[in-house]
Protein backbone atom coordinates (compact mmCIF):
# COMPACT_ATOMS: atom_id res chain seq x y z
CA UNK A 1 0.00 0.00 0.00
CA UNK A 2 2.91 2.83 1.21
CA UNK A 3 4.33 1.77 -2.34
CA UNK A 4 1.38 2.46 -4.51
CA UNK A 5 0.89 5.50 -2.53
CA UNK A 6 4.49 6.79 -3.17
CA UNK A 7 4.24 5.99 -7.04
CA UNK A 8 1.03 8.38 -7.17
CA UNK A 9 2.65 10.94 -5.30
CA UNK A 10 5.45 10.82 -7.66
CA UNK A 11 3.56 10.28 -10.73
CA UNK A 12 1.18 13.59 -10.23
CA UNK A 13 4.56 15.57 -9.19
CA UNK A 14 5.98 14.42 -12.40
CA UNK A 15 2.73 15.22 -14.17
CA UNK A 16 2.63 18.49 -12.25
CA UNK A 17 6.18 19.40 -13.27
CA UNK A 18 5.81 18.94 -16.76
CA UNK A 19 2.52 20.80 -17.41
CA UNK A 20 4.11 23.48 -15.61
CA UNK A 21 7.37 23.50 -17.36
CA UNK A 22 5.72 23.17 -21.34
CA UNK A 23 3.32 26.26 -20.42
CA UNK A 24 6.48 28.44 -19.38
CA UNK A 25 8.67 29.77 -21.65
CA UNK A 26 11.75 28.87 -19.92
CA UNK A 27 14.51 28.00 -22.48
CA UNK A 28 18.09 27.47 -21.95
CA UNK A 29 20.90 28.20 -24.38
CA UNK A 30 23.94 25.74 -25.83
CA UNK A 31 25.67 27.50 -23.63
CA UNK A 32 24.32 27.74 -20.51
CA UNK A 33 23.36 24.11 -20.99
CA UNK A 34 27.56 23.19 -21.53
CA UNK A 35 27.90 25.37 -18.05
CA UNK A 36 25.19 23.05 -16.21
CA UNK A 37 26.30 19.87 -18.15
CA UNK A 38 29.96 20.48 -17.16
CA UNK A 39 28.72 20.58 -13.31
CA UNK A 40 25.86 18.11 -13.09
CA UNK A 41 28.75 14.78 -13.46
CA UNK A 42 31.01 15.66 -10.76
CA UNK A 43 28.30 16.79 -8.24
CA UNK A 44 26.83 13.63 -8.62
CA UNK A 45 30.16 11.14 -8.42
CA UNK A 46 30.70 13.43 -4.84
CA UNK A 47 27.04 12.79 -3.79
CA UNK A 48 27.51 8.93 -4.74
CA UNK A 49 31.00 8.74 -2.71
CA UNK A 50 29.19 10.68 0.46
CA UNK A 51 26.43 8.09 0.13
CA UNK A 52 29.36 5.22 0.05
CA UNK A 53 31.50 6.88 3.21
CA UNK A 54 28.02 7.42 5.08
CA UNK A 55 26.68 3.52 4.53
CA UNK A 56 30.05 2.26 5.86
CA UNK A 57 30.37 3.89 8.72
CA UNK A 58 27.04 3.52 9.58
Amino acid sequence: MTLILILAVLFAVLAITVTLLEKSSFRMSNEDMAKWSKWIVPLIAISLLIQLIRMMFA
